[in-house]
């Protein structure tokens, strides 16, 4: 081991560290690191911060800013409107349709929003013998979602940046597949949610009967004219087409136009300036943006290379391609469940086993696909926001909450492993 990389390995330990203690701004971990890399001489400024020039990091900027400008429009309204009707619905066929809902809403609306949604949502239910709330709560907060396109396109260019900033180019990640992909797995976890939850307590989550119907019916208040809904619809929708078929786009014109889309949105008065730089600079992005860099100079100086040698000695001979992404896929999640830091995991994790494909002449895209998704299966501890307010708020002790998440982690992490090897080697 060298020198350079004795160095480079100490700050993304530090990097680690610093996100795992939360003392800093989420992104700011990674941010601070890639500069630190430059300031100890592993890296210059182009490649520290190349991720702010990745083509993908820039098509997911405009994409999360024109997300931004649908969460305007009625029709998210009417969504989290239909979502909430259908909360309340008893028995097995509502429990089955609460599931299907928040899946199909969850096309729209990802991450903290929708998880704080669900939950608020499912906590309010008046406590029902048929169909106990604490039965309901963790289910629906741990539905997979994300069949279309658009809620694959992010994914899809995380996929592909790391396996361009990892020395893999010419990748080519088909968002078709991921979709179908996305729809067996949500099929499967309606088959588990259905006989797991019967394992879940049977108790009254709320602290007020009927706080439900205590609750005011929300009215929508426009906030775009008629002719900018209709502007965000097109656009919107002009985006998933290209989203669609982004690698038979000439050259690199479809990741230029989500930002296009974007900056007709603030044309239009769509949206405001302070929302078009929120939206493209969210600290997400900056979290994206700096990991790549980190991991850039990490491959650079063959510290990824290094370390993937070192696992693959442990490992024994020549390991298979689903050895690989199953080893790599779970220790990218179990990162990510301790640490909170999705990008920070996949980033560290996702090179490494990136280098060990390559070295041993297997296609490195089904291990990025199975890393990028590890990264965000991180629910089987009530540590990172989402698993840790559905512990709560469904009061369930840790023994209930294992029993349920075990094995979902297990099962959603290995399957989509054996997936995504079968879809994409």
């Amino acid at each position: 081991m060298t020198t350079s990389m004795i160095i480079t390995l100490a700050v993304v330990i530090l990097m680690v560290a610093v996100i795992i203690s939360d003392k800093l701004p989420f992104g700011a971990p990674a941010l601070l690191a890639a500069a630190l890399l430059v300031v100890l001489g592993q890296a210059d400024m182009a490649t520290a911060f190349s991720g702010f020039t990745d083509k993908n990091v820039i098509m997911i900027m405009g994409f999360m800013v024109a997300t931004a400008a649908l969460q305007k429009t009625e029709l998210m309204f009417k969504l989290k409107k239909w979502l909430a009707k259908v909360a309340t619905t008893g028995g097995l066929k509502g429990f089955i349709f609460l599931l299907l809902a928040v899946m199909a809403v969850g096309n729209f609306i990802t991450g903290t929003a929708l998880y704080v949604m669900v939950i608020t949502l499912v906590a309010t239910i008046p406590y029902s013998k048929e169909m106990p709330t604490s039965r309901i709560l963790l289910p629906a907060a741990l539905a997979s979602s994300g069949w279309l396109p658009n809620a694959q396109a992010m994914f899809a260019g995380i996929v592909a940046s790391l396996c361009e900033k990892s020395g893999f180019t010419g990748a080519t990640i088909s968002i078709g597949k991921m979709c179908i992909i996305a729809i067996i797995m949500s099929a499967l976890y309606m088959v588990y949610a259905i006989i797991m939850q019967r394992f879940l307590p049977d108790r009254d989550i709320n602290d007020t009967k009927n706080a439900s119907a205590e609750k005011k019916e929300e009215t929508f208040t426009p906030v775009l004219s008629e002719t900018q809904t209709k502007v965000v619809y097109f656009f919107y929708a002009v985006i998933i087409i290209v989203m669609v078929f982004l690698s038979k786009l000439p050259g690199e014109i479809g990741y230029a136009v989500p930002l296009i889309v974007s900056g007709i949105y603030l044309a239009c008065g769509i949206l405001n300036f302070k929302e078009f730089l929120g939206n493209m600079f969210n600290p997400i992005m900056i979290m994206m943006a700096s990991v790549i860099g980190v991991a850039a100079a990490m491959a650079n100086c063959g510290l990824s290379a290094y370390l993937g040698g070192v696992i693959a000695g442990a490992l024994g001979g020549s390991p298979s391609l689903m050895t690989l992404v199953l080893v790599f896929s779970f220790m990218t999640s179990i990162m990510a469940t301790f640490t909170g830091a999705s990008f920070g995991s996949l980033f560290i994790f996702g090179p490494i086993g990136i280098a060990l494909c390559m070295q041993y002449g297997y296609n490195p895209i089904p291990l990025a696909f199975g890393c990028t998704t590890a990264a965000w299966t991180n629910f089987f501890m009530p540590i990172d926001g989402m698993p840790a307010l559905a512990m709560g708020t469904g009061k369930y002790k840790l023994p209930e909450f294992w029993l349920y998440t075990l094995p979902l982690w297990v099962l959603r992490l290995g399957l989509t492993c054996v997936l995504g090897v079968y879809f994409f080697k």
